[in-house]
């Protein structure tokens, strides 16, 4: 047999067939940011995206976090079509109207927050909830309105609000329409502080700039998950500022509880059973 003959039969033309592409290839393992291990996505997913080598809490979206803390099939979302039009005209490497435009693609959200009602172990409650992979999760004048409107429903049916941030501040495309979500969230949460209702506030990787600013630091019990960055003006600003070396772990979520700036730090699995215990407590106290 002539082998010559045998092997030329056969075709090796690799180029006309399509090769997946790095984006399209389906990835079925995820590395931890702090650890490095490698891990199967079902056994993350499994542990709440939570690394179960290091306990790495790993960046979520508002859509996996409704699904973790509220029960099966309860949230009712509201004011969704609300959407940001772009009063400056403004334009820097492009222009604010097709950010807008690209984040509505990847997303599939027309703003950086998810609002709606829901129940916690049968709790009733507001939930207003920060998606960081849009824009992110920068506060604008959609989600100011969002949150005032979560605080309107809350004093209506006397129920409590959780609000989750995952921001990097005040959207700068917006300017001052921005800047003023800042006082208009906190007026909001006055009113429902004179009606003797909860406000419990969930800082979560990362939450910067004006959102801490503003509402993220009003809770009547504010918590944060492990390891959440946690600030105003990032550290390399904070360090030529000052002049000094800032603390190890400075804007980390342990270091502000240790130093008595937020009340609890904890895990995202026990999520879910604190702000049931927190809630319970809440309403025994009113009744009483």
């Amino acid at each position: 047999m002539d082998l010559r003959n045998l092997f030329s039969k056969i075709s090796f033309d690799t180029k006309s067939k399509e090769q997946p592409t790095k984006k399209d290839a389906p990835s079925h393992w995820i590395k931890c940011p702090e650890c490095s291990a490698l891990m199967f996505f079902k056994e993350v997913e499994a542990q709440n995206n939570i690394c179960p080598k290091c306990n790495f809490h790993m960046r979520i979206g508002a859509k996996r976090r409704i699904e973790i803390l509220t029960d099966k099939d309860s949230f009712v979302e509201y004011d969704a079509e609300l959407k940001p039009n772009d009063p400056l005209k403004f334009v820097d490497k492009t222009s604010y109207k097709k950010r807008v435009e690209e984040a509505l693609k990847n997303t599939g959200k027309t703003s950086s927050v998810v609002s709606g009602e829901c129940t916690i172990n049968e709790i009733p409650v507001q939930l207003v909830v920060f998606d960081f992979a849009y824009m992110g999760g920068s506060l604008g004048s959609v989600e100011g309105e969002k949150i005032v409107r979560a605080v309107n429903r809350a004093i209506e049916k006397h129920q409590g609000l959780i609000i989750i941030s995952a921001s990097g501040g005040a959207r700068m495309q917006e300017s001052t329409f921005a800047l003023m979500q800042m006082a208009k969230t906190s007026a909001a949460l006055k009113k429902l502080d004179h009606a003797k209702l909860p406000f419990i506030s969930i800082l979560t990787d990362p939450t910067m700039g004006g959102v801490s600013a503003s509402f993220a630091f009003l809770g009547d019990i504010i918590m944060a998950e492990p390891g959440a960055l946690v600030g105003f003006a990032g550290q390399r600003v904070i360090k030529q500022t000052i002049g000094a070396d800032l603390p190890a772990g400075f804007q980390r979520a342990e270091f502000l509880l240790k130093n008595g700036s937020i009340d609890m730090v904890v895990n995202r699995a026990s999520m879910k059973q604190t702000l049931t215990d927190l809630l319970s407590m809440f309403s025994k106290e009113k009744i009483s």
